[in-house]
């Protein structure tokens, strides 16, 4: 079974969730005029909304209600996301995608900035509605590691950087953002112990990004090692020539933090949502 056929299938368990989060992010913008317009598009166009459908997932295990909050909530995550996406899309001058054309394509990358800093300034008036200055404070840190990981993306570009700091930017890129969902969507249904669920979110997104890199470098022709990004695979093989080590290695790395992130689940109660997490770790380890 393909990918996409058994993600959809793992993430058909929160359809309910999902079909809200997008009517959520749907007409998100009053003004008619073709910036917006091309941003709602992009919003809206294919995605796996996988942040959310983890978040939606982790709750339902927990036997946690999915309120119209933590929806307005994951829409949070997804508007960050997208923001980040629109950002990097200027900084890496791509043209396309989801398989249409970035606004940096349409527009230039000035305006695809500013509209990737609006998406931001829709995230801090959802987040005031909130009234909550941890939440507040949960996702300030999250932006700033984020613009954090591409600082380092940047300082180390043409150089391998050590497997520590490869992890670390992995974590501020990516795995930050997973992390926030998840303990920010536990602190809104009223837990407290959720050490858990921030070791959750935090070893899946890293090895989230563990897997986009090996894939990154498996295709005929790798963006990152063309743009001197050296990434786990370059690191293991000592050498941007990436050799079979490197991606054995890579994948014991990726099983690791997937392994991880399974040892954080074995406490919850047996229940359909659990089995789907269980089904997605096992999805990104032999994918």
């Amino acid at each position: 079974m393909a990918f996409e056929e058994s993600y959809k299938a793992i993430a058909d368990k929160v359809k309910y969730d999902i079909d809200n989060l997008n009517s959520k992010l749907n007409n998100l913008f009053l003004d008619d005029n073709i910036i917006f317009q091309n941003l709602q598009d992009f919003l809206n166009s294919p995605s796996k909304r996988i942040r959310s459908v983890l978040a939606f997932l982790y709750l339902r295990a927990n036997k946690l209600e999915v309120s119209d909050e933590q929806i307005e909530l994951q829409a949070i995550v997804e508007l960050i996301h997208n923001a980040s996406l629109i950002h990097d899309d200027v900084i890496d001058d791509d043209l396309k995608r989801r398989g249409q054309n970035t606004l940096n394509c349409d527009f230039g990358s000035r305006m695809a900035v500013i509209s990737g800093d609006y998406l931001l300034s829709v995230v801090m008036k959802k987040l005031t509605n909130f009234n909550s200055i941890e939440l507040f404070n949960i996702f300030a840190k999250t932006l700033e590691n984020m613009c954090s990981g591409e600082i380092q993306q940047y300082v180390f570009l043409g150089k391998i950087p050590s497997i520590e700091e490869y992890l670390d930017k992995s974590y501020l890129k990516t795995g930050a953002l997973f992390e926030a969902g998840i303990t920010a969507a536990m602190r809104i249904a009223g837990e407290t112990k959720i050490i858990r669920a921030v070791e959750f979110g935090r070893n899946f997104g890293i090895a989230f990004q563990i897997r986009d890199d090996l894939k990154n470098v498996l295709t005929s022709e790798s963006k990152d090692l063309i743009n001197g990004i050296y990434n786990a695979p370059v690191i293991f093989s000592n050498s941007p020539d990436v050799n079979s080590l490197g991606i054995e290695k890579t994948k014991d790395l990726l099983n690791n933090y997937l392994d991880k992130a399974e040892d954080c689940l074995v406490d919850l109660a047996e229940n359909e949502y659990k089995e789907a997490l269980f089904e997605l770790l096992e999805l990104l380890k032999n994918d």
